[in-house]
């Protein structure tokens, strides 16, 4: 299980910042849509140079012009970009086709999806990552355990993440219950006084 931190509402010095704090106990490093609308690809490109050795995800929340946002990313350094599942498949295949072609990865973002047709409809496409993303203007109405996961109960040969209002209070009943492959964790870090204790309970939480 890896941890996916996701900087958004933040400026760039904040961004990084936090990064330096928490490093040791992340694996990805998402650069937020609200980031990248501020900064451009150039935040993703310094974000590539100053870690190398971690995935960065770009949130770019793609609908549409897939091949070319996609390879926007990828050619700043991104490992994984995102893509709404509400995007016309061909939007969502051309991405899939660039991902191949840089050998990186598309993360398809869940929000709104309620049928699970879609996500068989995505699985023939060839998607291989989703997130289960609660938006943060319905975190305070949606059950989280419930509303959250029947979209992939069942389901194989996808990873899942979870994204939207995770924390320690609610990680531990996730991992039991759930046992996703990413856990996406923004404002429970980027918002604590020390960051990185925060990020080192998560990380003993899911060993």
């Amino acid at each position: 299980m890896k941890i996916q931190l996701a900087l958004d509402r933040l400026t760039k010095e904040q961004c990084f910042d936090i990064v330096r704090r928490t490093s040791d106990y992340i694996d990805w490093i998402e650069v937020g849509t609200g980031v990248i609308k501020e900064y451009g690809m150039s935040i993703v490109r310094k974000m590539r140079e100053a870690y190398p050795q971690k995935t960065i995800v770009a949130d770019m929340k793609t609908c549409d012009a897939g091949k070319y946002e996609a390879m926007q990313a990828f050619e700043a350094g991104a490992d994984i970009t995102t893509i709404m599942a509400f995007s016309s498949d061909k939007t969502i295949q051309d991405a899939l086709d660039i991902a191949k072609r840089f050998n990186k990865r598309i993360m398809i973002d869940l929000l709104g999806v309620k049928d699970k047709k879609r996500i068989q409809e995505l699985k023939a496409l060839g998607v291989d990552l989703v997130s289960l993303h609660i938006g943060k203007d319905m975190q305070e109405t949606i059950s989280f355990e419930k509303d959250r996961f029947q979209l992939v109960e069942g389901l194989s040969g996808i990873e899942i993440a979870v994204a939207g209002g995770l924390d320690l209070k609610n990680i531990p009943m996730i991992i039991k219950n759930n046992r996703p492959n990413i856990l996406i964790v923004g404002s429970a870090i980027t918002k604590a006084e020390r960051p990185n204790e925060i990020a080192s309970k998560i990380k003993e939480l899911i060993q």
